[in-house]
C-alpha cells in the first residue's frame, strides 16, 4: 500500500504525468499520490501504464498514448480529465536517449529524439492547457544537464533539452497573465534509473559520473520528487519560468573539477 506522505498539501488535486510508468516521473507522480493527489500517468506501454496506476493506488489512472501523436495525447488527457476534474499540476517528462557520436547517427535517429523531448513536451502542455484549472494551475517540464553542458555522444539530447528550456520560460511568459506558473526541473545523475543504466552502465563509468558531482553522489528519486513536489506548490507561488537543478552542483563544477582537479 502506498505510504502516506507527511504532507497532504495536494489532497484532491488533478495531476497528470506525460512520461509518469517508470525512472524519474514515477517517482513524481508516487510523491503526488502520497500527498493525497489523483495521478493519471501516461506512458507509450498500455501494460506499464496500468502497473504503475496499480501502484498509485485507487485514485490513480493509466493511460497509454505516444507523446508524439498528437490526437492519441489529445484523447488521453480528455479521459483524465473526465475521471478526475480539470489539471492542477501537469508535468512533461517523456524523453529519449541513447549514446551516439554525431558522425554516426542517422538524421532520423536525431529526429527521433527531439521529436520525444521537444516536440511532445509541447505537445502535452500545449494540448494539456486547455484542461488546466487556471490560475494557480502549474506546469512543469522535465530537463536533464543536457540542455546546458555540452554533452558528447549526446548532440540530440542536448539540442532537444535546450529547446525545452527556451520553451518552458516562453511560456512562463505567455501563460503567467492567467496565473499560470511553468517551470523546469533538471534532474542530473539519479541512481536507480534507466537513462543513468544506458548512460553509465558498468561500475568504472558509474563511479566516474558520481565523481563529477561536487556532492559526490548520486541523488535519489525521492529527492527529485521533492523538488516537484515544491515548485508545484504554493510554496513556490511566485516562482515561474526558472530552471531548477536537483543535480548535488553537477552542472555547477567547473572546467577544473571535471579534470579532477
Amino acid at each position: 500500500m502506498m505510504q502516506t506522505h507527511p504532507w497532504s498539501g495536494f489532497a484532491n488535486a488533478h495531476v497528470f504525468v506525460a512520461g509518469g510508468t517508470s525512472g524519474i516521473n514515477l517517482g513524481i507522480a508516487r510523491a503526488f499520490a502520497r500527498c493525497g493527489a489523483k495521478v493519471a500517468v501516461l506512458g507509450r506501454n498500455p501494460e506499464k501504464a496500468a502497473n504503475a496506476a496499480a501502484e498509485l493506488g485507487p485514485q490513480a489512472l493509466g493511460l497509454a498514448a505516444d507523446v508524439r501523436d498528437p490526437q492519441a495525447l489529445g484523447a488521453a488527457l480528455e479521459k483524465a480529465v473526465e475521471a478526475f476534474g480539470p489539471i492542477d499540476v501537469l508535468i512533461s517528462g517523456a524523453a529519449g536517449n541513447f549514446l551516439a557520436a554525431a558522425t554516426d547517427m542517422s538524421c532520423n535517429a536525431f529526429k527521433t529524439v527531439v521529436d520525444i523531448d521537444l516536440l511532445g513536451t509541447f505537445n502535452v502542455v500545449r494540448l494539456g492547457h486547455q484542461h488546466l484549472r487556471g490560475a494557480g494551475s502549474s506546469v512543469l517540464t522535465i530537463s536533464a544537464p543536457q540542455a546546458s553542458i555540452p554533452t558528447p555522444l549526446q548532440s540530440h539530447a542536448c539540442a532537444a533539452k535546450a529547446g525545452m528550456e527556451m520553451l518552458t520560460r516562453t511560456l512562463a511568459v505567455e501563460w503567467g497573465r492567467q496565473g499560470i506558473r511553468v517551470n523546469a526541473l533538471v534532474p542530473g545523475p539519479i541512481g536507480d534509473t534507466e537513462g543513468m543504466r544506458r548512460l553509465a552502465p558498468d561500475d568504472e563509468s558509474t563511479k566516474r559520473t558520481a565523481s563529477l558531482v561536487p556532492l559526490g553522489r548520486y541523488g535519489t528519486l525521492e529527492e527529485v520528487a521533492n523538488a516537484a513536489l515544491f515548485l508545484s506548490s504554493p510554496l513556490a507561488s511566485y516562482i515561474s519560468g526558472t530552471v531548477l537543478n536537483v543535480d548535488g552542483g553537477y552542472s555547477q563544477g567547473g572546467a577544473m573539477f571535471r579534470m579532477g582537479a
